[in-house]
């Protein structure tokens, strides 16, 4: 490293959603801080927070069956699961309302808008757990509400394209209408700007190679593209999407050893034909294939991006040796380290099935997926729907002993000296990114929040207070964002 470094505060990698709020989080708290935030790409936004490379789905528990698994035994599934991710949700949507007010985010109409979720499902058993789901849910104050039929022209009316062409089956569905669809990319942008705007320096079409911790407890930053230059940082947070985990193993803490990330791809069906997308408005959901992932639910979802609707059913999961969707087909092999083979060894033993599930999903053609969207749709036409890629997920494997355990969601991985941290892992991801990262700087930046407590229940007033557990706040919190937001009630 050579002595005319540039040094920052800190550096933020990745340009994503993940490092868009902390980088507002550190300069509302401390405005003098100096920040950089380092892209691969040529502007921010371009993978994972992407409005086509996801759902959109601002994941709340609303309709996603995974977040409250059934019962063994037939009895009332616990609802806790479901209950924690709605409140990280609304923890998001709060801070979204005080950036809104702030003018750090816009027009809410250009990033989020309310969607009804529902939850689809068929076949007496799955209709009995549907059945139960709702009637736990339906008294929770972040769930009120929720309706549930089994009755076809019921369902017909929230959606007739679920129904249309369809014989007589076994049918349950909830619909809530305070669901949202939610375009991260261009909230992220949003918040760029506004950091751009006060001295955050964004640095575009670099990709950093290596973290190396130096004498005085900081950081050196190491990118190529276009050419080698060096960067120093008192503080550092990896918000790399599938690159977070090498970036943390070249900074060589303790805290990543073992640690690993599994690739899964994703792909959709999408219509624009404004005769079909006018026929859907929700995001319904539906049970996982046996052996499938979480993130691969069926789900058929209304988007509405730049003002326009589209429909998109999926997503159909793949498997290749990307970490990111413009990664490199050596992600994974130079991922494998001596304290992580066993790891990855015991997952790949201990899940056969998901590996069978991948490999049936690769070999899928175009005709076979759209029977899966007919199973949604029964009357719809192949020449209505065009198959794409969207972004790539890096799910987390953890160790576990001298093992390893397949995880799903986001985690955090910071050191104990509090000078770096990253995120590994993908959904829920972007909708539950204002309390991920929160997390992050109450970890990081253990003093600031110590001393800021006010301004930050300004911006979230349920921070460090439960949500759910207390109905006349709860209903508060949901009037007063929906308010701002421009969103159902």
């Amino acid at each position: 490293m050579i002595d005319q470094t540039p040094r920052y505060d800190y550096v933020l990698i990745g340009a994503g959603i993940m490092s868009a709020t902390y980088g507002c989080y550190l300069k509302l708290l401390n405005p003098d801080l100096s920040i950089a935030i380092i892209e691969r790409l040529d502007s921010p936004a371009m993978e994972s927070s992407d409005v086509w490379n996801n759902a959109g789905t601002g994941h709340a528990a609303l309709c996603e069956l995974n977040y409250m698994p059934d019962s063994s035994d037939g009895s009332l599934p616990s609802p806790q699961k479901a209950i924690d991710i709605n409140e990280q949700f609304v923890f998001s949507r709060q801070l979204w309302s005080y950036f809104v007010e702030k003018g750090i985010l816009e027009d809410p109409k250009t990033f989020i808008n309310s969607v009804p979720h529902m939850t689809f499902v068929r076949g007496s058993k799955d209709v009995d757990y549907l059945r139960r789901r709702y009637r736990v849910l339906k008294d929770e104050p972040l769930f009120e509400g929720m309706e549930y039929t089994e009755d076809f022209t019921k369902i017909n009316e929230w959606t007739p394209l679920l129904i249309e062409g369809r014989e007589d089956e076994v049918l349950g569905a909830t619909k809530i209408d305070s669901g949202t669809d939610v375009d991260y990319g261009e909230m992220t942008r949003q918040m760029i700007h506004w950091l751009e705007a006060n001295d955050v320096e964004l640095i575009t079409n670099t990709d950093v190679s290596r973290l190396r911790k130096l004498n005085d407890g900081g950081w050196e930053i190491k990118t190529k593209n276009p050419k080698n230059i060096y960067l120093a940082a008192t503080k550092v947070f990896v918000g790399a999407g599938g690159y977070a985990l090498k970036l943390l193993q070249s900074a060589g803490i303790e805290e990543a050893k073992g640690y690993g990330t599994f690739p899964v791809s994703g792909h959709f069906l999408r219509t624009d034909n404004p005769e079909v997308v006018k026929q859907h408005w929700a995001k319904v959901y539906s049970q996982a294939a046996v052996g499938a992932p979480p993130m691969s639910v069926p789900h058929l979802d209304t988007r509405l991006v730049n003002g326009t609707p589209s429909l998109l059913f999926g997503p159909f999961a793949g498997f290749n040796l990307k970490f990111l969707k413009s990664g490199s087909f050596l992600d994974l092999p130079l991922s494998i380290r001596p304290a992580n083979l066993i790891p990855y060894l015991s997952v790949a033993v201990t899940n056969l099935g998901l590996l069978k599930y991948l490999i049936t999903e690769i070999l899928k053609s175009k005709k076979k997926k759209f029977e899966g969207l007919r199973v949604f749709v029964p009357n719809a036409q192949e020449q209505d729907w065009e198959l794409y890629e969207a972004g790539q997920r890096a799910q987390v494997i953890a160790p576990k002993g001298k093992l390893g355990t397949l995880q799903f969601g986001t985690q955090v991985i910071s050191s104990a000296d509090q000078s770096i941290a990253g995120l590994l892992g993908a959904s829920p991801g972007a909708s539950v990114s204002a309390k991920v990262m929160m997390d992050v700087l109450t970890q990081l930046e253990t003093d600031l929040v110590r001393a800021n407590k006010a301004e930050i229940r300004a911006m979230v007033p349920s921070f460090e207070k439960p949500i759910n557990s207390d109905p006349t706040f709860a209903k508060k919190i949901l009037k007063d964002t929906a308010k701002v937001l421009k969103l159902s009630k």
